[in-house]
C-alpha cells in the first residue's frame, strides 16, 4: 500500500510540473525496471497537458455591518469583517499538435472551489486552422469576448475585483456559446497584431441553469494586440459590440419617458410585448498603454461602455432565470480607469483604479425616488475609487492590500438620501502554481 501511494504521489508531481528538466526525470525514474518504464510512458502520454491554478484567501473589513457591495459580495447583517476564500481555481489544459508542431486542438476545464461550494468556470474546446494559420473556432463555456476587463484573469488582475458594471451586466463573465476568431499565428504576418472575435451566446451566462428563450447575444471584438510604439512604449486597444435581447414574460414593459412626475418609467402594455424581444445592446472601447522604466513599468488602462439594458424594477443584472415580472429598460454607461506603477523594482507596485456605473442615465440625484416615477435603488449611480499595493513576493506568491471607497448618488429614496457606509479594505494572499 505504501509503495502504491508513493508511486501515485510521484506521478501527480510529474503531471503538475510545467518545467521539468529531462535529466531530472531520468534521475527520478528507474527505467531499468518495468514499473519505472511504465511511469515514464505515462508521463509522455501527458506531455501536452498543463495543470495550473491559484488560491486567494483574504481578510476584509467593511465600513459598517451588513455592508452591501461588489468586493466579494454583501457582508452578513451582523458582521463588518470576515475571512473568506475568494477563489480557488484549478485548470487543466490539453493541446494536440501535428507533425509540424502546429496546434490542432485545445481543450480546457477549470473548477472553482471555495467554502461556498465547487463550480465549473470554464469548459471549452478549440479547433485551429493550419492551412493559413489565421482562424480558430471555440465552443463551450468560456469568457465573453467583450472589452478588456472581462477577459483579464482574476489571477493576473491587480485590483481584487472587476468593476461594478462588469459584475452587473456580465456577471460571472462566462457564457455558453461558440466563437470564430481571426488571429495570425505566422510570426511576420502583416496583420499579426490584429485579433478579431465573433461569437453567439445564450445570454444568461452562469447565473442561470439553462437557456430560457430563443434570443442569442451576438458579441464582436476587434482588438490591437500590444504594439511597440517605441522601444519602451506599447499600445493595445479594441472596440466591442453586444447585440442581444430577452423574451418578455409579460405584456408590460417599462421605459423611461416624460410623464406627470417628470422623467419616469412609463408602462407599455401592448399585447405584442409578450414573448417579444426586449433589448440588451452594449457598446465599448478600451485602450492600454505600457511604458518600460528603470523601476519596472508604468501602465494606464481605460475602458468605456454604454448601451441599453433590460432588467427588473429592482435590479439591472441580466436575469439568470425569467420571472413572471415586467421588464424595465434602461440606458446606461460606465467606465474603468486604472493606473499602475512599479516602485523600486518590478516586485513592488502601486495601483489606483476608478470606475463608475450609471444604470439609468435618464435620471440623477433627487429625481430618483420622487413619487410616481417608479424609480428604485437599481437606478442609482455608483462610483468607486480603489487604491492599493501589490507585492510580488515570488512567481508563486502575491500580497495585495487594497481599499475601495464607494460613493453613491444622494436620492429621494428612503435609505439612500446620503452616501452609504460601504467602503471595504481587503488583505489578500494569492498562491499560484
Amino acid at each position: 500500500m505504501l509503495r502504491i501511494s508513493g508511486i501515485a504521489i510521484l506521478t501527480a508531481f510529474l503531471l503538475i510540473s510545467q518545467k521539468v528538466d529531462a535529466q531530472f526525470l531520468m534521475d527520478m525514474i528507474d527505467t531499468s525496471k518495468d514499473m519505472g518504464r511504465g511511469m515514464l510512458s505515462m508521463f509522455k502520454r501527458f506531455d501536452h497537458i498543463r495543470i495550473g491554478g491559484y488560491m486567494q484567501p483574504q481578510f476584509q473589513i467593511a465600513e459598517a455591518k451588513g455592508a452591501k457591495g461588489f468586493s466579494g459580495g454583501d457582508f452578513a447583517p451582523r458582521s463588518n469583517n470576515r475571512f473568506m476564500l475568494r477563489r480557488g481555481r484549478v485548470r487543466f489544459d490539453y493541446g494536440h499538435f501535428n507533425e509540424k508542431d502546429q496546434p490542432t486542438v485545445q481543450f480546457a476545464i477549470q473548477f472553482d472551489g471555495t467554502e461556498r461550494g465547487v463550480n465549473i468556470r470554464d469548459l471549452w474546446g478549440r479547433v485551429f486552422e493550419n492551412k493559413w494559420q489565421l482562424f480558430m473556432v471555440t465552443g463551450g463555456m468560456f469568457a465573453r469576448p467583450f472589452g478588456y476587463e472581462i477577459n483579464l484573469s482574476s489571477s493576473d488582475r491587480e485590483a481584487p475585483e472587476r468593476g461594478r458594471m462588469s459584475q452587473t451586466l456580465m456577471k460571472t463573465e462566462r457564457d455558453m456559446g461558440a466563437m470564430l476568431s481571426f488571429e495570425p499565428r505566422v510570426k511576420n504576418h502583416s496583420l499579426r497584431y490584429l485579433k478579431v472575435d465573433l461569437g453567439a451566446f445564450n445570454g444568461q451566462g452562469l447565473t442561470g441553469p439553462s437557456e430560457y428563450d430563443s434570443y442569442k447575444d451576438i458579441i464582436a471584438h476587434i482588438g490591437l494586440k500590444p504594439y511597440p510604439v517605441t522601444s519602451n512604449l506599447t499600445f493595445s486597444g479594441g472596440v466591442s459590440i453586444l447585440q442581444g435581447g430577452l423574451a418578455s414574460p409579460t405584456k408590460y414593459i417599462y421605459r423611461m419617458g416624460d410623464g406627470a412626475a417628470g422623467k419616469q418609467f412609463l408602462v407599455d402594455s401592448s399585447e405584442d410585448n409578450k414573448d417579444g424581444k426586449s433589448p440588451r445592446e452594449y457598446r465599448g472601447a478600451d485602450m492600454q498603454w505600457k511604458l518600460k522604466t528603470k523601476w519596472g513599468n508604468s501602465e494606464f488602462r481605460a475602458e468605456y461602455w454604454f448601451g441599453t439594458q433590460t432588467g427588473y424594477a429592482n435590479t439591472t443584472e441580466t436575469p439568470g432565470t425569467l420571472l413572471n415580472d415586467p421588464f424595465y429598460v434602461r440606458k446606461f454607461n460606465g467606465a474603468f480607469i486604472c493606473f499602475l506603477q512599479n516602485i523600486v523594482n518590478a516586485a513592488h507596485q502601486v495601483v489606483v483604479k476608478y470606475d463608475w456605473y450609471d444604470p439609468n442615465t435618464s435620471v440623477k440625484g433627487k429625481q430618483i425616488g420622487e413619487p410616481g416615477t417608479n424609480l428604485s435603488p437599481a437606478d442609482i449611480k455608483y462610483s468607486t475609487l480603489g487604491f492599493g499595493y501589490v507585492h510580488y513576493i515570488n512567481q508563486n506568491l502575491k500580497l495585495l492590500l487594497w481599499y475601495d471607497h464607494v460613493t453613491n448618488e444622494s436620492t429621494s429614496l428612503n435609505g439612500y438620501t446620503e452616501d452609504l457606509k460601504d467602503d471595504v479594505f481587503t488583505c489578500r494572499l494569492q498562491f499560484r502554481f
